[in-house]
């Protein structure tokens, strides 16, 4: 069985901080990368950040830069984004993924999360 379940989503308002965590079991986690993307209503689905299994690299969409972080505890087999001066455009479902390499296209993920609901209001 594998799962990822994505949790910490609500709403919070402009300028505030949300922090996303998703929890793997199974090989959705091992050795992987792990990624988050975003997609709300009528828009594709957007690359908000990626991790390596190791922590020794990381990469972040262009609106996202300097205000998330991503981070993992293997451990745990958690993966984690710290969101912070969130804004109004950062209202989304968020997905959390799994797949080989920390890529910026969803079809180089091979497993996914439901989705946590993140609403920003202004």
């Amino acid at each position: 069985q594998v799962q990822l379940v994505e949790s910490g989503g609500g709403l919070v308002q402009a300028g505030g901080s949300l922090r996303l965590s998703c929890a793997a079991s199974g090989r959705a986690f091992d050795r992987s990368a792990m990624g988050w993307f975003r997609q709300g209503p009528g828009k594709e689905r957007e690359f908000v950040a990626a991790i390596n299994w190791s922590s020794t690299a990381a990469n972040y969409g262009d609106s996202v830069t300097g205000r998330f972080t991503i981070s993992r505890d293997n451990a745990k087999n958690t993966v984690y984004l710290q969101m912070n001066n969130l804004r109004p455009e950062d209202t989304a479902v968020y997905y959390c993924a799994a797949g080989p390499i920390t890529a910026v296209a969803p079809s180089q993920y091979d497993y996914w999360g439901q989705g946590t609901q993140v609403t920003v209001s202004s």
